[in-house]
């Protein structure tokens, strides 16, 4: 059985499809499984790392803001498309897909609309609670149209084929273990914080965790691991170092986190955005949170996402045009002065978890290709 996955452009849509590519493998060792990515891309160090075969098509979005380097960058968009149908085309006839799963980017587009045409088995994940474009215009076409949630089958074509599942999560989150990650990172007998803006970071959360640590500069029961993001210009390290609380036993920066889940295992309190994969992991790991929902997405959708924990006081949400000095302190105390509910908000986060859900989705598709009955 040969299976193409689509997958590009954040962690959010690559780690689903490798979930989903893992469960795939496990149940059927002779699977031939290959992703579809760009390789300037985060999909192609993520793909390439768990063994997956990697195959480059280069898709780009339109930028919506005027100037002379988002003009040059929506000319090579417009490149891109008109070769895109050919590319992809080229993938399908090498590789001969049984199957294509497209879990996101733009990426997913040509190929899993090609795959649809020749009548080739198709299928698509949508991760947030707001469908995407791609995936809106894509459900008319595939075959199996799985979504995270109920809200999300609502922008489909066809909203009662929808399959609700939730959103699967990699193994390594599953069977991520408390006791051995903090062993492993070296903050046994320590509260964990974790904070993280995305792959690319978040100006806002950095410096909100600034303030944070600064406040808590004299705690010694504290260890902190904080990832800046990739567009960091060493301003956070050189806050730290300016206040002198640039201490390796305290606080701990990083670009970027390719074992996050170790560190997610280890946490105490996560504080990020609110991606749709990260609730998934949060809740699936069972985790106290401080949500921060981006405000420069479609829809507003990382709202609706971190409102399926805060709802039922799983998590705290600050939305960013409240994020400052005192909220996040303030909230932060709330969690540090009361290790009780730290508790009883993972054990809420891990009741939303649906454990099933990559199992939802290789049952239908195992179904669909009648490698089950």
């Amino acid at each position: 059985m040969n299976v193409i996955i689509a997958a590009g452009g954040t962690a959010g849509h690559i780690n689903p499809g490798l979930a989903i590519a893992e469960k795939i493998k496990k149940e059927n060792p002779s699977a031939n499984i290959m992703f579809v990515g760009r390789k300037q891309g985060m999909e192609y160090k993520l793909v390439t790392q768990s063994g997956y075969k990697f195959s480059h098509m280069e898709v780009t979005g339109f930028q919506r803001s005027f100037s002379p380097e988002n003009i040059k960058r929506n000319f090579i968009t417009v490149k891109n498309l008109l070769t895109a149908n050919k590319a992809a085309d080229k993938i399908l006839n090498e590789f001969k897909p049984d199957l294509v799963i497209g879990t996101g980017g733009y990426v997913s587009g040509p190929i899993v609309q090609r795959a649809a045409k020749r009548k080739i088995k198709t299928a698509l994940h949508e991760q947030n609670a707001f469908a995407g474009v791609t995936n809106k215009i894509l459900s008319k076409k595939v075959d199996k149209v799985f979504v995270a949630t109920e809200k999300a089958s609502k922008y489909m074509a066809f909203p009662e084929r929808c399959i609700v599942c939730g959103n699967p999560v990699r193994e390594e989150i599953k069977k991520a273990d408390v006791k051995s990650a903090k062993k492993e990172i070296g903050a046994e007998g320590k509260l964990v914080v974790l904070s993280f803006g995305g792959s690319l970071g978040s100006a806002a959360i950095n410096k909100a965790m600034q303030e944070l640590a600064l406040h808590n500069k004299d705690r010694q029961d504290i260890i902190h691991h904080h990832v800046v993001g990739r567009y960091d210009d060493g301003n956070f390290k050189k806050f730290l170092q300016e206040n002198k609380i640039d201490n390796p036993e305290k606080i701990v920066v990083h670009e970027y986190l390719y074992d996050i889940a170790k560190y997610m295992a280890a946490a105490d309190i996560i504080i990020c955005r609110c991606g749709a994969l990260t609730i998934a992991e949060i809740s699936c790991m069972g985790k106290a949170s401080i949500l921060i929902p981006s405000p420069n997405v479609a829809e507003n959708h990382q709202y609706y996402n971190g409102k399926v924990l805060s709802d039922i006081d799983a998590a705290i949400l600050i939305e960013e045009k409240d994020l400052n000095q005192k909220s996040i302190i303030e909230n932060f105390e709330k969690l540090y002065n009361n290790p009780q509910l730290i508790k009883e908000m993972g054990y809420k986060a891990k009741q939303a978890y649906n454990l099933d859900c990559v199992d939802i989705i290789y049952n239908n598709l195992a179904q669909m290709l009648r490698i089950i009955n």
